[in-house]
């Protein structure tokens, strides 16, 4: 499918326009998650503090234009780029009246979407029976770092927490150093996705049985969900993730090959990945090294080469290190084995043409920055598929529309709650 294909400026996408939103989320992991549905049509709502609020839920709101000529609470780079096609109202959730009009947000909205930590909700006076009163079959999700119930759920989280205590941290190193893990919250995207699929299963159940559902959605829980592989390891063979012989994060262990990880290139930071499933691959890498060492019978067979991983990876390493990753790439597909660079974001996002045929880069219109490029969505459907175009909306920009337009309320009624800070 070419960018073309995609329809990045073209109507809005119908797989989801049936279902309404009443967003409360923020950051990154409950953003991530209506984005997603926001992107396949669905109408998502985001309620935000209003303007006089000092202390804002989401701190990603506010940054710097990319130019770096404006400064202020409409350009944060995270926030826009995961609020693309939601529309935004400010509402002060403390105060009576904000409380009736969420009631009535709730009223005609098909779910309830939150991610903040596990009794604000309650503390707000929001709890599942609050949203029930007001509409008996609201698809409730609230995603915190450990869930609303249980010793942990008094604790709050972000990703770089829920990693660690989840274990993907010690799954990520290197031999004999500490866990690694990485540098961003990693969880807080994997954790959207995951939302999302909740609000959806919710959404389906109540459209199959006419019943609404709270659903309790535990970041932490979804991380050892993925850690799926070891914990079988562990429980039915008895053995750890990190043990004497086990390899490296960047080698497979199911099954092992051998050579098989990532290796220096010349220049700075430089790298690619290589990997031998046989002994025939083997051979033919062999061949194309073209060095003595590799060519040796000894190492001919799986399991010499397994006895000698360590001597292999750094005899390989000293092949590609003089070289450029394109020669090594080239080289090593050319004898057939399996090989790729480790690619640095710009060279996915600016210099891959499968990246752009892809159609991964959307450009969206806002009002205030103006054309700006955002994530796309790594699904395409043949008739619904999904459409970015419109910015995330500025602080308040769909007050008059959603207040008036859908909640039916008058200019005054408007102007009057603007003026004493209610939205």
């Amino acid at each position: 499918m070419t960018a073309t294909a995609v329809k990045q400026a073209a109507a809005k996408s119908r797989a989801l326009s049936h279902i309404r939103i009443c967003d409360l989320t923020g950051l990154l992991a409950g953003a991530g998650a209506t984005r997603f549905l926001a992107a396949f049509g669905a109408q998502v709502i985001r309620v935000e503090q209003p303007a006089h609020e000092k202390h804002r839920w989401d701190f990603l709101r506010g940054g710097m234009s990319p130019d770096g000529a404006k400064q202020g609470i409409n350009f944060g780079g995270n926030f826009n780029n995961h609020n693309v096609e939601k529309l935004g109202i400010t509402l002060d959730l403390k105060s009576a009246e904000g409380k009736a009009l969420l009631g009535r947000l709730v009223a005609m909205s098909d779910a309830v979407t939150e991610n903040f930590s596990a009794h604000v909700m309650e503390r707000l006076g929001f709890t599942y029976e609050w949203l029930k009163s007001h509409n008996e079959k609201i698809v409730y999700v609230g995603n915190s770092g450990f869930g609303k119930a249980g010793p942990y759920s008094d604790f709050k989280s972000v990703g770089q927490v829920v990693q660690p205590v989840s274990g993907l941290t010690f799954m990520s190193g290197m031999p004999d150093m500490e866990p690694a893990g990485w540098g961003f919250a990693f969880m807080d995207h994997m954790g959207a996705y995951m939302m999302a699929t909740a609000v959806l299963g919710g959404i389906i159940a109540r459209n199959r049985t006419g019943e609404g559902q709270f659903i309790d959605f535990s970041c932490t829980e979804a991380g050892v969900g993925l850690a799926g592989p070891e914990l079988l390891d562990s429980t039915v063979n008895g053995r750890p993730m990190r043990r004497p012989g086990k390899p490296n994060s960047n080698s497979d262990n199911f099954p092992p090959m051998v050579p098989h990880g990532i290796y220096p290139a010349a220049g700075e930071d430089n790298w690619v990945a290589i990997a031998c499933r046989s002994d025939d691959d083997w051979a033919r890498l062999a061949g194309a090294i073209g060095a003595e060492w590799a060519r040796d019978p000894a190492l001919a067979t799986f399991a010499a080469r397994m006895a000698r991983r360590k001597e292999i990876d750094s005899r390989i390493g000293e092949w590609t290190a003089v070289q450029g990753r394109d020669t090594i790439e080239a080289t090593v597909r050319a004898a057939g084995v399996p090989v790729g660079q480790v690619a640095r974001p710009a060279d996915r996002i600016d210099n891959d043409p499968r990246t752009a045929a892809w159609g991964l880069w959307p450009k969206v219109q806002h009002e205030e920055i103006g054309e700006t490029r955002v994530e796309g969505i790594p699904v395409h459907m043949s008739e619904t598929d999904w459409s970015i175009s419109r910015g995330a909306p500025c602080l308040g920009a769909d007050n008059d529309f959603v207040y008036g337009t859908l909640l039916g309320l008058s200019p005054g009624e408007i102007a009057d709650f603007r003026q004493r800070g209610v939205i």
